[in-house]
Order: C-alpha cells, then sequence, then structure tokens
C-alpha cells in the first residue's frame, strides 16, 4: 500500500510526500487557523488580555500534535466542518436576534 493513497485530503494538497518540511509547516498553520477560528465562534469570551495570551499559546502547543495526527487523519477536514457549521449557527443566531428585537421595538 502506498502511503500517499493514505493521506487526507490538506496532507496531500500541501504535498507532504514530496516536501515534508514545507508541508507539514503549511498543515501546521492550516490547522493553527482554523482552530482559532472555531474557538472564536464557539467557545471564546471575553477575557483580560494576559489570560487570552495564555489561552492562543496553548492552543497553539496542542496544534503541534493535531498537526501529526493531520497527516493520517482528517483532522483538518473536522475543523473545516466545525466552523462551517459553527458560522451557520451565528449567522442564524445574530438573524433571529434581530429578527426579535424588530418585532418588539
Amino acid at each position: 500500500m502506498d502511503v500517499t493513497e493514505r493521506l487526507t485530503f490538506f496532507a496531500s494538497l500541501y504535498r507532504i510526500d514530496q516536501n515534508p518540511v514545507l508541508g507539514m509547516w503549511l498543515l501546521y498553520i492550516t490547522i493553527i487557523i482554523l482552530t482559532i477560528i472555531v474557538y472564536k465562534l464557539g467557545f471564546a469570551k471575553k477575557l483580560p488580555i494576559g489570560k487570552s495570551v495564555i489561552i492562543y499559546i496553548l492552543l497553539i502547543l496542542g496544534c503541534t500534535i493535531l498537526t501529526f495526527f493531520g497527516v493520517f487523519l482528517p483532522v483538518a477536514e473536522g475543523l473545516v466542518v466545525a466552523a462551517l457549521i459553527l458560522i451557520i449557527y451565528k449567522i442564524r443566531l445574530r438573524q433571529q436576534k434581530k429578527a426579535g428585537s424588530t418585532e418588539q421595538g
């Protein structure tokens, strides 16, 4: 069995099999960006700057482990789906609040 057949979409998109160093960095950055988006859309609360910095540092460190899993498991793809679901949720919530405020006012 060829390793390239088992790569996930993002791993094969970044050609990790041909250029592993650049491919892993690109996958790492992709996972960090998607994780930050999912965190901001679904879980972030208003925190002081010091606590936010600590959270983002720990989030970036955790993404290191996720990157190694992301080569053969659909980590980045799952984060894309989670981000899309949270975006749809936020849009619908905003529309619902806007419709509720116009009914009351």
